[in-house]
């Protein structure tokens, strides 16, 4: 008695071994559960790119970036900031947002400072802010290229 691994009818065509695997399983039609699982992956790899896209439109780099150097308590009114600004579009003004806070956080003091064309993309000045109370602390609010009219000069 051998233990031959080989079926009987080993000539059997493809068509005749799907048709008796079709008789004894029963048969599933493939091709509808291949083209919903091919659409599902298109739409989650179009939904992933949809999510990527809104992630770098809103946490991506920006073109125009300030940093605070330090700031400098001048006296019970007044605070200086230094700052860097730098830009992608350094021939375009931008004006950046800066403020000095009280000891509790508070806003006691804002200034538009605006930053006019240059040949450099990286500018650093300094500026100063006029407070209502004693300031403690200041910080850049925040930049943009959308300049008031008022700022512009001429």
């Amino acid at each position: 008695m051998t233990s031959d691994p080989t079926p009987e009818r080993s000539g059997d065509s493809a068509a005749e071994q799907a048709r008796r695997h079709a008789d004894r399983y029963g048969a599933k039609p493939r091709t509808p559960r291949r083209k919903l699982a091919v659409a599902l992956g298109l739409v989650v790899v179009a939904a992933g790119m949809g999510v990527a896209y809104l992630g770098f439109q809103k946490f991506g780099p920006e073109d125009i970036d300030a940093e605070q150097l330090g700031y400098t308590v001048v006296d019970d009114s007044t605070l200086s900031i230094r700052m860097k600004v730098t830009r992608d579009e350094p021939g375009e003004p931008v004006v950046c947002f800066v403020r000095a806070m009280d000891r509790d956080g508070a806003e006691v003091g804002r200034r538009e400072v605006l930053i006019g064309p240059s040949t450099s993309g990286t500018i650093e000045l300094t500026t100063t802010v006029r407070s209502s109370a004693r300031p403690a602390a200041g910080n850049i609010y925040g930049c943009s290229d959308k300049v008031p009219e008022y700022l512009r000069a001429g």
